[in-house]
């Protein structure tokens, strides 16, 4: 299968669309299929691209005025060249949003079918950015994915709430965990000791550093005695956050085994961001072996079994955050129970098994737009 993965963003990007991405990208290589991905341009400096398992088309971008960590992609004619040069038997369009829309017509006009990725609340972000917007940004998820021969949701809650919007022609594809990285033993005592010098228990949030996160909610786990909250990720918020959580420490990005050794030496994870439509950082915890603490929203409903491998509670509560993390700290049989059970979970939920699902909604494409073309 011929494939060419159209995406808003890859690494050296540190975010779940760029992660997802590359995973499916080098799953589509293991199996033998010929992929292209075309990703936009990466900020002058950031040297050579060297992650990708295929052929990379990077697009002219510019930065995202407020938000430069994000690059938009340009009008660019490399695009559909690349598209129609690689003889394309289908089009994957990951968080379609601007190069994606650019991917979609390319392909419509082409001829060749198209698989959209939902993975971005755009809803959500407009409430938070903008304070309004939501049907505005609804309208533009149908009318992007509309388009699509088949749109994959990464959740139950994602896929309803696309379907309640009218976007047709939807299915489930979660995410995969790579749990030979993420794992318990990666647990490193020395970095405990720097983290928490005083032998404090360590609650660890990891993502970007952006207003939707809601990190802000961890101001009350900051209060509790014996806890010391650490800080993974970059992004717009940082500086404020540096204020609004005392004592907390800022590790800034973290990748690789070093973020892998970050996961398995937390005692808790907590996730504050109401807005996921999966919300990979919860597998990788529990791949980790450690307990999660998340919003009954979204992603997380899907993949924290709420008093076996964490707990979730209400969204936008911060005292329902540090209530969980309290119960938590003061219950150490609790969390080996909960982290134990959390890696049991995960642990089928390989990048190969997900992306082995994947080929197969291609397959369902391929053979479904064959059969209109024979009606």
């Amino acid at each position: 299968m011929r494939v060419v993965i159209v995406t808003e963003s890859f690494p050296p990007d540190v975010n779940g669309v760029a992660h997802c991405t590359l995973q499916t990208a080098r799953h589509l290589v293991d199996r033998g299929h010929d992929c292209v991905v075309v990703a936009p341009a990466t900020a002058p400096g950031n040297g050579p691209d060297t992650s990708a398992p295929c052929p990379l088309v990077r697009i002219p971008s510019l930065p995202l005025p407020g938000y430069p960590q994000v690059r938009v992609a340009l009008p660019s004619r490399r695009l559909a060249a690349a598209i129609a040069g690689h003889r394309a038997d289908i089009v994957h369009l990951a968080s379609p949003f601007v190069l994606g829309v650019r991917g979609m017509a390319a392909a419509a006009r082409l001829g060749v079918p198209a698989v959209a990725v939902y993975q971005t609340d755009l809803a959500g972000y407009a409430r938070t950015y903008m304070g309004a917007g939501e049907a505005a940004a609804w309208r533009r998820i149908r009318s992007v994915h509309g388009a699509a021969d088949l749109t994959l949701a990464p959740s139950s809650a994602a896929l309803r709430d696309l379907q309640a919007h009218g976007v047709p022609r939807v299915a489930r594809w979660p995410r995969g965990v790579d749990t030979d990285r993420f794992r318990p033993d990666r647990r490193d005592e020395a970095l405990r000791r720097e983290l928490a010098p005083n032998g404090e228990l360590i609650v660890g949030y990891v993502g970007r550093l952006a207003p939707e996160k809601r990190v802000e909610l961890l101001s009350g786990v900051c209060g509790l005695d014996g806890v010391r909250v650490v800080v993974v990720g970059d992004g717009p918020s940082r500086p404020g956050l540096e204020q609004a959580l005392p004592g907390a420490v800022f590790l800034g990005r973290r990748t690789g085994d070093a973020l892998a050794r970050v996961f398995a030496s937390l005692d808790v994870f907590a996730h504050t961001g109401p807005f996921e439509t999966f919300c990979q950082t919860v597998q990788e915890a529990m791949a980790s072996g450690v307990p999660v603490v998340a919003p009954a929203a979204g992603g997380p409903l899907d993949l924290v079994a709420h008093g076996r491998t964490g707990m979730l509670v209400p969204p936008h509560d911060a005292a329902a955050v540090r209530g969980a993390v309290r119960s938590l700290a003061e219950d150490p049989a609790l969390r080996a129970a909960y982290g134990a059970a959390g890696r049991a979970a995960v642990e089928g939920r390989t990048w190969a098994a997900v992306g082995d699902r994947l080929i197969g909604h291609y397959t369902d494409v391929l053979a479904s737009r064959k059969a209109v073309l024979a009606a």
